[in-house]
């Protein structure tokens, strides 16, 4: 954290004997924000941490410059309109620019007349203010580094330059200040990289109810109407990139996952219409997994990603339970399209039921919350059962339908080439 900051960490009680993080740390926040002459962030601790570096908050975003001048004149410029967006808080960054320094220049003509070197002055201020092992300490159980250095009470001011002495080459002591000036400066207190680009990383928090997507956009709108020169190159890091990547890359996972599905089902029941049959349903899985992150106010993250992934799977399994029934009472038991899923829908409502029944019971507690830590796992849960309630209102009565309506668009191309099977008579209803 530097010289001039500091980090703790504070540990919760139980999640039933307080509120959410996020009420914690905005009751936190309001508290802090009346002490003068502090800055305070908060951010809570992820079991993962994907940021690029150690940082106030928890996203970041990076600015990379091969002009030095430039990039310390825009990157506040860019900061105090971040912090003017009302969807971020906790806006800070790692640059710090007015930091006290003591520039040593050095008269290298005066030096060398008095057989001095700019190394031999270099090396003799390391030495002095720097952190250089000359020896290590050995013990029967451990070892010791010896680092040479100046007293504390000489490092506290610019004076303790005025005691240094310089050994020139002919052995003589050279008083530092007989070769060199000392000058009170502004600077940076430290200068970061990334990418072996000189870089300043603004950190920044969400405001309550803000999507970290709605953020980024309003971030790159900033910054286009800001018109940044060609030589800063402006970039997510961290948490945000990450996240970015994820919704570039969820479009086709999606549709992976929808094909290699296809493509096993058409292999199984070797037929090309009725895996469509059978994934039918995802769309209203889908859409009621997405109403219900809205209702519930939560992001479309990777977790909850992960938690429709899961849903295809599941919600997949009734149409094949009817389908699979359906298809064997037709090819084995000579029945008619109309009384095979007939058959199937009364004969497989009480398994289907059953299993969707075990999931939802399965995903409510993620759903609701329940135990430490379950704030990042809850919109899995959300959308798991919100997708499952959805579908399973709508599929027992759409998978029918498509299957039918297949089936008569099947005997209707068949019948068009001349190869129209020949119809079965229905039984008889018991």
């Amino acid at each position: 954290m530097g010289v001039n900051g500091g980090a703790f960490y504070v540990q919760l009680k139980p999640r039933s004997e307080r509120p959410s993080v996020t009420q914690v740390i905005q009751e936190l926040r309001r508290q802090v924000s009346t002490v003068p002459g502090i800055n305070v962030f908060f951010q809570p601790v992820q079991n993962l941490n994907i940021g690029v570096r150690s940082n106030r908050s928890a996203y970041q975003y990076t600015l990379a410059s091969t002009n030095l001048d430039e990039l310390y004149r825009f990157a506040p410029l860019i900061e105090a309109q971040m912090r003017r967006l009302p969807s971020l808080q906790d806006v800070g960054s790692d640059l710090q620019i007015k930091n006290p320094q003591a520039v040593i220049n050095v008269d290298r003509q005066k030096a060398a007349a008095l057989g001095l070197t700019a190394e031999q002055i270099r090396t003799t201020l390391y030495n002095a203010f720097g952190s250089r092992q000359v020896a290590t300490i050995l013990t029967a159980s451990n070892d010791y580094a010896v680092i040479l250095e100046f007293g504390s009470s000489f490092q506290e001011s610019t004076e303790a330059l005025s005691k240094v002495f310089v050994r020139s080459s002919a052995g003589r002591l050279v008083p530092l200040g007989t070769v060199a000036t000392v000058s009170q400066v502004a600077g940076p207190l430290t200068v970061t990289h990334q990418g072996q680009l000189p870089a300043v990383t603004i950190s920044f928090n969400l405001a309550p109810g803000v999507a970290l997507g709605e953020a980024i956009d309003q971030i790159q709108n900033m910054e286009r109407q800001l018109a940044l020169p060609a030589t800063i190159t402006p970039g997510f890091s961290g948490t945000a990139q990450v996240f970015q990547q994820s919704l570039r890359g969820q479009g086709w996972l999606l549709l992976a996952t929808v094909v290699v599905i296809y493509l096993v089902l058409s292999i199984l029941y070797e037929s090309f219409i009725h895996p469509i049959t059978i994934l039918s349903g995802l769309p209203a899985a889908g859409v009621g997994a997405l109403l219900t992150l809205m209702l519930f106010k939560m992001d479309l993250s990777v977790i909850a990603m992960i938690g429709v992934i899961m849903l295809i799977g599941i919600v997949k399994k009734n149409a094949i339970m009817m389908i699979d029934f359906a298809l064997d009472a037709q090819r084995n038991q000579g029945e008619t399209p109309q009384r095979a899923i007939h058959q199937a829908c009364v004969l497989r409502f009480r398994p289907i039921m059953m299993t969707t029944a075990a999931a939802i019971m399965g995903g409510l507690p993620i759903a609701l919350g329940l135990g430490a830590g379950a704030e990042l796992r809850q919109p899995l849960g959300v959308a798991v059962v919100g997708g499952l309630l959805t579908s399973q209102l709508l599929t027992l009565y759409i998978t029918p339908v498509i299957y039918l309506s297949q089936e008569d668009a099947k005997r209707a191309v068949l019948g068009w080439f001349g190869r129209a099977p020949a119809m079965v008579p229905a039984r008889p209803a018991e």
